[in-house]
C-alpha cells in the first residue's frame, strides 16, 4: 500500500520527475519509431501500475533508450506496430515467469565498482546530452544516451554543432535556471521549509514558462516555439483522446520473429531495470533493499498492459528515478504521482506543458548529472585503490562513448578481470622456516576456496622448492579444493620422491583429528601419522 505520510517530500518530487519524464516519453517515442503517445502510455503505465506493485521505493520506471534501437528496428522489420505491441505483451508474460523463478538476484552479481561507474556515466552523459539542448539546439531527441546519435552527429560533434544554432533566449533561460537550481540548493533550501517543500527544478519551470511569454509580447524574435519546446499531443474530445490507444494484434503472436522479438526485450528490459534498481539503492538516502524478484514481476505486468494499450517496453529508468532521489522523494508515492500526473495532463491540460521550453530541463538535467558524477566521487574511487578506480573509470568512458549496456558490459569484463587478478594471488600462503640443523622448512596453507584458477600459481610457488626441504601443504581450512588443484597435489608427491623432499600433506579433518598422509623421499608408499 502507498502511504501518504511523506507526501510533503513525495508530492514536489513527484512533479519534478514527472516534468522531466514527460519529454523523455516523447522522444524515447520518436526515436523508436512509434506514435507518441506510445511513449506517454509507457509513461503512465510505468509510474501508476509498475509502482503499485513494485518494491522499490524511490525507482521510477518508463520507456526506456536502451531499447529504441530495439523498437526502431523491430517495427521496421515487422511493419505492423499492431503486432510488435503483441511482441511487448509476450515480453512482459516472459518477465513475470523469470520473476516467479527468482531471476532478479543476477542483479546482485554485478561489482560495487561498475554499478558506481554506471552512475557517474549516466551523469557525465545526461550532462552532455543537454549542452545542445540549453543552446537552444533540439536536433536530437530527449533521452538519447548512446554516443552514436541517429541523426549522423555523436555525443561531442553535437555539442560543437550547437555552436552554430544558438538561441539567445534558450542561453538566458538555462543560465538563470542553473543559477536558481544552485541557489535553491546550496542556500535557500536551507533557510525554510518552504524552500523545502517547493523544489527549485518546479521554480525552474515556472521561471521558464513565464520568461518565453514574456518574449513573446515583449520581443517575438526571441520567441522559443516548435521542436524548443514539449510537444504533448493534443486531442481535441475524450473521444479523440482514446482513439490514441492501439491494441495488439494477436493474429501472429507465436511467429518464430515475434517470439524472438518478445524474449530480446524481456531480457535487455530486466538487465536494464536490475541494473537501474541496484543503482537506486545504492543513492538511496536510507539504504533500503528493493527486492529484485518483485521488481521483475511488476515489470512484467508493466508490460502486458502497456502492450495491450499501445505502450512502448518499460524499464526502470536511472536518469527518473536519480531526478525522484534529489527532488527529495522517500516512498512509491512520487513515483505514483508523476505516473497519475501524466496520465491526467494529456487529459486535462497538454496546452499548458506544451509551454515549457526544453532550455528549462536541460538546465534541470544537467544539475541531476552533475549530481550523479560529482568530483568527490571519483576522489574517493581513487583512494579505494586501482582494483576499484579502473573498472570504475572504463565503465564511465565505456558508457559516453558507446551506450549503457555496452558500456556496463565492458566495465564488467575490466571488473571480472581484476577478481580474477586477486583470486589468483590469494590461494595460498607460504611461510619458510629452518631447523636447527639448517634444513629449509616450507608451510603452504591453502585458502578456504581453491579454484582451478589459482593452479598456475600455486604450482609456481611449489616449482620454487628447492632439493632437499621439508614441506608442509596444510589444507584442513578449505571448504573446496579444485580437482585440477588436488590432482596437482597428487603429482607433486612424485616430484617429492625425486627431489629428496620430506612431504606432509594435512587432509581437511572428516572426524575429530586432521589426517596427516607423510610422503618421504625413502618410500613410495604413504605412511599414516
Amino acid at each position: 500500500m502507498l502511504s501518504l505520510k511523506d507526501i510533503k517530500n513525495d508530492l514536489p518530487a513527484g512533479i519534478v520527475v514527472f516534468l522531466v519524464a514527460v519529454p523523455l516519453c516523447l522522444g524515447i517515442a520518436m526515436a523508436s519509431g512509434a506514435p507518441l503517445f506510445s511513449g506517454i502510455i509507457a509513461g503512465f503505465v510505468g509510474g501508476i501500475v509498475v509502482t503499485l506493485i513494485s518494491g522499490s521505493n524511490l525507482g521510477v520506471s518508463g520507456p526506456a533508450a536502451g531499447l529504441a534501437v530495439i523498437v526502431l528496428n523491430a517495427i521496421d522489420s515487422l511493419d505492423n506496430y499492431e503486432v510488435f505491441l503483441a511482441a511487448v505483451v509476450l515480453a512482459g508474460i516472459i518477465q513475470l515467469t523469470m520473476g516467479f523463478l527468482n531471476a532478479g538476484s543476477i542483479g546482485y552479481y554485478f561489482p560495487s565498482s561498475v554499478i558506481k561507474g554506471m552512475l557517474a556515466g549516466i551523469g557525465v552523459i545526461i550532462a552532455l546530452k543537454q549542452i545542445p539542448h540549453a543552446f537552444g539546439y533540439d536536433a536530437g531527441f530527449e533521452g538519447d544516451l548512446a554516443y552514436l546519435q541517429p541523426d549522423g552527429e555523436n555525443t561531442f560533434s553535437g555539442i560543437f554543432n550547437a555552436f552554430n544554432f544558438v538561441s539567445t533566449s534558450a542561453v538566458i533561460i538555462s543560465v538563470v535556471s542553473l543559477f536558481i537550481l544552485i541557489l535553491w540548493d546550496q542556500v535557500l533550501s536551507k533557510k525554510g521549509k518552504v524552500f523545502q517543500i517547493i523544489q527549485g527544478p518546479l521554480v525552474v519551470v515556472l521561471f521558464g514558462i513565464g520568461l518565453n511569454l514574456f518574449f513573446s509580447n515583449l520581443t517575438p524574435e526571441l520567441t522559443l516555439s516548435g521542436n524548443h519546446l514539449v510537444q504533448l499531443p493534443v486531442a481535441e474530445s475524450l473521444s479523440g483522446f482514446a482513439r490514441q490507444f492501439t491494441f495488439p494484434d494477436f493474429s501472429n503472436a507465436l511467429s518464430l520473429q515475434v517470439v524472438i522479438l518478445g524474449f530480446t526485450i524481456a531480457v535487455v528490459a530486466s538487465l536494464e531495470t536490475l541494473l537501474c534498481l541496484e543503482a537506486t539503492d545504492k543513492l538511496d538516502p536510507y539504504k533500503r533493499i528493493s527486492p529484485a524478484n518483485r521488481e521483475l514481476k511488476a515489470q512484467g505486468v508493466g508490460n502486458i498492459v502497456s502492450g495491450l494499450i499501445g505502450g512502448l517496453p518499460i524499464t526502470q529508468v536511472i536518469v527518473r528515478s536519480s531526478t525522484n532521489i534529489q527532488s527529495g522523494g522517500k516512498t512509491r508515492l512520487s513515483a505514483f504521482i508523476h505516473g497519475v500526473l501524466i496520465l491526467v495532463s494529456v487529459m486535462v491540460f497538454p496546452q499548458v506543458l506544451n509551454l515549457i521550453p526544453l532550455a528549462s530541463l536541460a538546465a534541470i538535467l544537467i544539475m541531476v548529472g552533475y549530481k550523479l558524477a560529482k568530483p568527490e566521487l571519483f576522489k574517493k574511487m581513487y583512494q579505494s585503490g586501482w582494483n576499484q578506480f579502473l573498472p570504475f573509470i572504463i565503465t564511465i568512458a565505456a558508457i559516453v562513448f558507446t551506450d549503457l549496456l555496452t558500456g556496463i558490459g565492458i566495465g564488467m569484463a575490466v571488473a571480472v578481470f581484476f577478481i580474477l587478478k586477486n583470486n589468483y594471488h590469494v590461494s595460498h600462503a607460504v611461510t619458510q622456516t629452518e631447523t636447527p640443523e639448517g634444513k629449509k622448512v616450507y608451510r603452504l596453507e591453502t585458502a578456504e576456496d581453491v579454484s582451478f584458477l589459482n593452479k598456475g600459481n600455486i604450482m609456481q610457488t611449489l616449482r620454487k622448492i628447492p632439493e632437499g626441504a621439508k614441506v608442509e601443504i596444510d589444507t584442513t581450512r578449505s571448504v573446496f579444493i579444485d580437482d585440477d588443484v588436488r590432482e596437482l597435489f597428487e603429482n607433486f608427491k612424485d616430484t617429492a620422491i625425486q627431489q629428496k623432499i620430506d612431504l606432509v600433506i594435512l587432509e581437511r579433518p572428516l572426524l575429530e583429528q586432521p589426517e596427516a598422509s607423510v610422503y618421504s623421499p625413502l618410500q613410495e608408499r604413504p605412511m599414516e601419522s
